[in-house]
């Protein structure tokens, strides 16, 4: 019997990890440390929420389906950042807006795979890619990252068949933090570009990249849009990830088949949301610089507390966006692991064999560290609590 679609993938990871805190309690002396989930836990600040107030009691249009592809003052606005930040040109027909940025990848696959087809994925790779690719009936091909956890072009060539539609890219790295060079994000362009495939990058965490300037210089290829598919989120910007706001830039034609699967799937992205975006980024450019140093003000917190736990063997793998990916040093697998240090440490994080396939054993010794919602203090109580656990 055929599975039905969703049989196919497994359970949500962060849902399940949430699951291993059910019947645990955790003292006021040792609160528990959810590193679990890269998510803002704090609100957006009080302009952005007034604005939300305001458009919700003002604009009676807020209230009503909006346009299927998203507010045209949402996408002008960010045709022009996108432009300006890349140094290249995106215009506002160009954009569209999604229901989170997970929407956005699920409507790239729609216009772009059949069933059997194939996107290359590197591991350790972002489980949401995955579930989606399993519910498509399209075949997730891994290419192993080194131990920089970066990709090789050549190496993602000899895994290109004639059923290859897309090699599908994060930067920063959801989960391994790494940012990938601008050399190997043209490398990959151009790869994509010579076998007549799509090269979809996924942006969510770039407001936090460690470097000034264009990450990239794929847009200023004045025929970007035939290869290139990029996604973005407002969720992590703005404290947003309640409302569901992200977008996609890609060429005209491929949008116009983007919108025949949303409006399938919502019809049209939250108003509430978009209005929220729209503010945020026409007022909130130094704030958002302030919140980008807090984050890489954290980065530097994990890098000074990892002495604390070198010298029983841990090793961090990867650093950057919301994210340190780690390796530990003990023989049971992170999938035994994890539930574990809920309740020996108080730490709830997920292991690596929810990144990676099932037959790939460096999942086994690895652990994602989403630390963005601890401040200094709380980075260097968890290592500690790190460097108390027993060997196992």
């Amino acid at each position: 019997m055929t599975l039905p679609r969703t049989a196919t993938t497994f359970a949500p990871p962060v849902m399940e990890a949430r699951r291993w805190l059910q019947g645990i309690t955790h003292p006021d002396t040792r609160p528990l440390i959810n590193v679990s989930q890269a998510a803002p836990v704090d609100p957006p600040p009080q302009g952005l929420r007034q604005a939300i107030a305001d458009a919700a009691l003002t604009n009676d249009n807020a209230h009503l389906y909006g346009p299927v592809l998203g507010l045209p003052e949402l996408r002008a606005e960010l045709a022009t950042q996108t432009t300006a930040h890349y140094a290249g040109i995106v215009t506002p027909a160009q954009t569209c807006i999604t229901s989170g940025c997970n929407q956005a990848f699920a409507a790239a696959v729609a216009t772009l795979c059949a069933e059997g087809d194939e996107v290359i994925l590197p591991t350790p790779w972002y489980f949401n890619h995955k579930m989606w690719l399993d519910m498509s009936g399209v075949a997730s091909i891994p290419l192993p990252t080194g131990s920089d956890l970066l990709p090789d072009p050549s190496h993602a060539a000899r895994l290109i068949t004639p059923r290859t539609r897309a090699i599908a890219l994060v930067t920063p790295n959801n989960p391994a933090g790494v940012e990938y060079p601008a050399s190997l994000m043209r490398a990959f362009f151009d790869l994509a570009r010579e076998n007549g495939i799509a090269l979809i990058v996924d942006e969510t965490y770039r407001d936090f990249h460690s470097l000034d300037g264009p990450p990239h210089d794929l847009v200023q290829d004045p025929d970007w849009h035939d290869t290139l598919i990029h996604l973005y989120s407002f969720s992590k910007a703005y404290r947003l990830t309640g409302h569901r706001v992200g977008a996609m830039i890609a060429s005209e034609e491929r949008l116009a088949e983007v919108e025949k699967f949303l409006d399938t799937v919502a019809i049209c992205p939250g108003q509430m949301g978009q209005h929220a975006a729209l503010w945020g980024m026409q007022n909130l450019k130094q704030w958002l610089a302030g919140e980008r140093d807090e984050i890489l003000a954290r980065r530097a917190a994990i890098t000074t507390n990892l002495p604390k736990i070198v010298a029983q063997g841990w090793q961090l793998l990867g650093l950057g966006g919301y994210f340190a990916y780690m390796q530990h040093p003990f023989t049971i697998s992170s999938a035994e692991l994890a539930p574990l240090m809920v309740k020996d440490a108080g730490i709830l994080c997920l292991p690596g064999t929810m990144f990676c396939p099932d037959d790939d054993p460096s999942g086994t010794r690895q652990l994602r560290i989403a630390f963005a919602n601890l401040d200094a203090n709380g980075i260097a109580t968890l290592f500690d609590r790190l460097a108390a656990l027993p060997p196992r």
